[in-house]
């Protein structure tokens, strides 16, 4: 069944708005090797920033789904089909971080571990805005609201102190809080996208029966 289900999956995937967003990031990778001078590791780590950001932007719009509402009555529930198309979208993101990893000159290159692992914690954080759009409304386009928001909230990451913020750089004295902060929302964000994709179970309310109780039935006969 899964098998079956690649080929159209693949066609919905938005790749039009993914390649808007992963052609910006690539330009600004490769925007470092304009200057004659080669810039400083700090450069690198703030273009790196940005160019993930850009990826994450990009990652939002996975889950559009303009047939959303048809989809649902399929055999496989939601939480298979986000999935398949995070597993048919993860291997062209990984070319595409390793790309623009390679773009930034040796000098002004950041490690490749901490960054990649700030790039995977703005994927998922994309991800677990969009799961939230499609688990609390009706909505089949959330990759929109997903980047407004992400619009928003990178500023703010700025005004926070580094020794509370996201933003630090090896040789600062917060630059291992930074990681660590930046490994939490990483397992957080993917904790909240395991939890919330799956479809809400049915809860029973009072006055409409037992969970178990058939149409025309009352649950307790007089």
């Amino acid at each position: 069944m899964l098998r079956a289900l690649v080929p159209p999956v693949w066609r919905t995937l938005p790749w039009r708005a993914a390649a808007l967003a992963g052609a910006g990031g690539l330009l600004l990778a490769g925007s470092t090797r304009l200057p004659e001078r080669v810039p400083d590791q700090g450069a690198g780590w703030a273009v790196l920033r940005l160019v993930a950001l850009l990826g994450a932007v990009a990652f939002g719009f996975i889950l559009d789904d303009p047939a959303r509402h048809t989809t649902a009555a399929a055999p496989v529930g939601r939480a298979v089909r986000a999935g398949l198309r995070t597993a048919l979208a993860l291997p062209v993101a990984a070319v595409w971080w390793t790309t623009a990893l390679l773009l930034i000159p040796g000098p002004a290159r950041p490690p490749a571990g901490p960054v990649t692992v700030e790039a995977a914690a703005m994927a998922t954080t994309a991800l677990a805005l969009a799961t939230a759009v499609i688990r609390c409304t009706d909505g089949t386009r959330p990759g929109r609201t997903t980047a407004a928001r992400l619009a928003l909230a990178a500023p703010a990451l700025a005004l926070v102190p580094d020794r509370w913020g996201l933003l630090g750089v090896p040789g600062e004295p917060w630059w291992t809080g930074t990681q660590v902060r930046w490994a939490s929302v990483l397992c957080l964000t993917a904790l909240w996208c395991a939890v919330a994709t799956p479809e809400p179970l049915r809860r029973w309310r009072p006055g409409h029966g037992r969970p178990g109780d058939r149409p025309g039935r009352t649950s307790a006969a007089r």
